[in-house]
């Protein structure tokens, strides 16, 4: 795993031993990161379920002014912080070693505002859909803030709409899929 583009283009990642976590793909990322380009620069990306950093990190790598992890496995906090340095992108980083839920209301205490939130939880726990539930009433997200989340192609998203949130679109590949989304507006 590498990063794609950017200042810390081709620097290899490492990534924790194990099936605890699973790394996005390079072909998954780039596709990814293609969408948003245009809303990388100057932007403060939140990467929930960082894993190995590898998409905070190529948001960073891309433009971003600021990336925070949350992270909560001691072996995946060594990884993004031991990526970070090795890319030079430690400076605009903050990590951040809780679960995504207590990791959050750190951040609310902190008032800064997210564009992009990207999540990339467990499949099929409907974490999801748990952290969507506690950011429609959160500080650290506005309707311009673009949320994606990475699941099984079999992850339901009918409940989307009654979270106050409105989906742009999902993008499929073979085993997963990326679901954007942001705030409505009349929330």
């Amino acid at each position: 795993m590498r990063v794609i583009a950017g200042s810390a283009k081709r620097i290899q990642l490492k990534t924790p031993n194990g099936m605890k976590t699973r790394p996005t793909t390079d072909r998954i990322k780039e596709t990814l990161f293609n969408m948003l380009q245009s809303e990388l620069c100057d932007c403060d990306f939140l990467d929930l379920f960082s894993g190995s950093g590898a998409i905070g990190i190529e948001a960073l790598s891309r433009g971003a002014k600021e990336a925070v992890f949350i992270e909560q496995n001691d072996k995946a906090i060594t990884c993004i912080k031991e990526n970070l340095q090795n890319t030079g992108l430690k400076k605009n980083a903050q990590v951040y070693k809780a679960d995504v839920f207590s990791g959050l209301r750190q951040l609310e205490t902190k008032k800064n505002i997210f564009d992009i939130v990207f999540m990339d939880p467990p499949y099929r726990q409907e974490l999801e859909k748990k952290v969507l539930m506690q950011l429609s009433n959160s500080v650290i997200i506005d309707t311009n803030t673009r949320i994606i989340f990475e699941a099984s192609l079999d992850t339901d998203v009918s409940y989307i709409e009654d979270l106050g949130y409105e989906i742009e679109k999902i993008k499929k590949y073979k085993t997963n899929m990326h679901v954007f989304l942001h705030l409505c507006d009349d929330v």
